[in-house]
């Protein structure tokens, strides 16, 4: 049988011996263009295109692996001397205009960009109606008859007990 010591250090050993070997398991941080005016250009893409996968935030902002793939597909384009624009509509092609972060007007994208307006003038539109057919039911102002104040009366005398 094992003694307790013997197990304790054995533990210890095992432990410390997985930590000495974390440092090894980290992946290096992605090196910088040699080129700062590349990565530069490469900011500034990043910064038109959505991700994909997490849809609220632009590649340059995202952690994901597509974003990352992107990013150096970019880069990757940048050095084989593409232009901006060449760049964005290769994207565009490939994956649609959803990738733009800020997509373009047009027929397709016209409900994106009108839609909350649209819907907007519709519920100011019906509640408009609404207010003005309430304002019609809503009975108006006007002074009691000679009955129904005589009415009123003998009902007030009734609750009095004076």
């Amino acid at each position: 049988m094992i003694s307790r010591n013997f197990a304790l250090i054995l533990v210890f050993a095992s432990f410390f011996g997985l930590t000495a070997a974390l440092p090894t398991m980290a992946e290096e941080a992605a090196p910088l263009a040699a080129d700062p005016v590349a990565e530069k250009r490469l900011l500034e893409l990043s910064n038109e295109l959505r991700c994909l996968v997490c849809q609220n935030q632009t590649i340059a902002d995202s952690n994901a692996e597509l974003a990352v793939d992107l990013r150096r597909e970019i880069r990757g384009m940048i050095q084989a001397g593409k232009t901006n624009p060449e760049i964005i509509d290769f994207m565009v092609v490939r994956y649609g205009d959803f990738v733009l972060y800020r997509p373009p007007v047009k027929g397709i994208t016209l409900l994106l960009w009108g839609g909350p307006i649209a819907l907007m003038l519709i519920g100011f539109f019906i509640m408009q109606r609404y207010l003005r057919q309430r304002a019609k039911r809503v009975a108006k102002d006007q002074p009691l008859t000679a009955d129904e104040a005589q009415r009123a009366e003998a009902l007030l005398k009734e609750l009095d007990p004076k």
